[in-house]
């Protein structure tokens, strides 16, 4: 498959990258850093120069053409505040989605956040600072946006408190999970798990470390609408 990762250079999107390319799959990787370059070629990731924040939809379909899958990996990141979650994790997952939908690229993988509960609906609990907010109205925006995407086979994946801990390889992949922790590691293992099967179709899903095996976990997903 030809695969183009979103925000490639994230620690979580770096490990999908040498995973694929291990497995043979031509991997493409947007980043907005040309300095970042090198560490993708090294992954035999293939770099792509893009911003996503400045790009037009014709840049993107463009470097969509031709590709079987895209994931959204990137976030505008620690230290960045309200705007940047706005322009990052909701308008520019919007914009790859409809990018990948212009071009064909049927299989959508988004990385999204868990406790989106707290901001659904309208509500916003009272412990959530301005910026905590907007990140989670943002990604629960883009969920919304990709749920109504009819041409595209999408998974979201809500990771739990996100460690850099070794991976485990035994997670609870499923619509409801408890609020728990899992190492990067393992999030892309199901990431990378979900794009060889075609599992979790049309489906938004939990993630944190349980007890299954990450391919036992993904086989046990019931098939979407």
């Amino acid at each position: 498959m030809r695969i183009v990762i979103a925000g490639a250079h994230g620690r979580i999107a770096r490990e999908l990258g040498r995973l694929l390319a291990a497995d043979g799959h031509d991997v493409a990787g947007l980043i907005r850093n040309p300095e970042q370059a090198a560490d993708l070629e090294h992954d035999h990731v293939a770099p792509v120069i893009l911003d996503l924040e400045n790009s037009t939809l014709e840049d993107l379909v463009q470097v969509l053409t031709g590709a079987d899958a895209a994931v959204f990996a990137a976030g505008a990141g620690p230290g960045s505040g309200a705007a940047r979650k706005d322009s990052v994790d909701r308008a520019a997952a919007v914009l790859l989605a409809e990018a990948a939908e212009q071009a064909g690229a049927g299989r959508f993988l988004q990385v999204s956040s868990a406790g989106l509960d707290a901001v659904r609906d309208g509500r916003r609990r009272e412990e959530l600072d301005e910026v905590m907010y907007a990140y989670l109205v943002a990604k629960l925006a883009a969920e919304e946006d990709l749920m109504a995407r009819s041409q595209l086979d999408w998974t979201i994946v809500r990771p739990g408190i996100l460690t850099n801990d070794a991976g485990e390889g035994l997670v609870e992949l499923a619509p409801e999970v408890p609020y728990a922790s899992i190492p990067r590691h393992d999030v892309a293992a199901v990431l990378a798990e979900l794009l060889r099967t075609g599992a979790g179709v049309h489906q938004a899903l939990g993630l944190v470390t349980g007890t299954t095996p990450i391919p036992d976990a993904v086989q046990a997903l019931q098939p979407g609408r």
